[in-house]
């Protein structure tokens, strides 16, 4: 059973949270995660590089000139890779990187990356995150505050909030997601996870639930 301090806006630490890692998932395997980031990682790469081979360019096909007794080296047409305005000898291809993993594999990839959050110390639990108005600075020093300053931090809702979202999007290092898009990437790429009690109450009940079906 591991037990996550709750904290207010203020930083101060207002309770404990008992949370016992397996109800979020039975194991952490290693190998399940590392497939999980690489189809993310995958998925973002756009792949719209194109180059045209020779027989793309515009241009003739007729020979410069004759093969023999001009003095010059034999050359064929102009669109030859080897002179400029020519195809590239081996043209790239746009390409579609992106592929899936199974449903099943993806939300279970999702909650092993929280459990090992979990276990390595790295969660912090807010009671609760309501800002009055748009304010970068009520951020910035929430996560002072924590302690958490300098290091990369995920922000973890339990529903969109434009206000939340709009003070955090110009801190460095700091990204916001509503409960319901937490992913392995996410959670692994950002060092701590900053989750407002709620929030981290669905995870863990969705997580049963799914359990529960498997």
């Amino acid at each position: 059973m591991a037990s996550i301090p709750v904290y207010n806006q203020q930083g101060k630490e207002v309770g404990s949270y008992e949370l016992d890692p397996a109800d979020i998932s039975p194991e952490v395997k290693k190998q399940l995660l590392h497939d999980a980031v690489v189809m993310y990682q995958r998925n973002k790469r756009q792949g719209t590089v194109g180059t045209k081979s020779r027989g793309m360019v515009s241009g003739t096909n007729k020979k410069m000139y004759r093969q023999k007794g001009t003095g010059n080296a034999r050359a064929g047409g102009k669109r030859t890779n080897i002179r400029r305005g020519g195809g590239h000898a081996f043209a790239k291809k746009n390409i579609d990187f992106s592929y899936s993993m199974p449903r099943k594999a993806v939300r279970l990839a999702t909650r092993m990356s929280l459990r090992s959050k979990v276990e390595d110390g790295q969660v912090k639990v807010l009671d609760e995150l309501s800002l009055p108005e748009i304010k970068t600075k009520q951020i910035v020093d929430l996560i002072k505050a924590l302690g958490l300053s300098g290091t990369s931090v995920l922000l973890a809702v339990p529903e969109y909030d434009a206000v939340v979202y709009r003070s955090a999007r110009n801190i460095e290092n700091v990204r916001v997601l509503p409960v319901a898009e937490l992913n392995t990437y996410d959670l692994l790429r950002q060092r701590n996870l900053l989750v407002v009690k709620s929030a981290l109450e669905s995870f863990v009940s969705q997580g049963q639930a799914v359990g529960a079906e498997a």
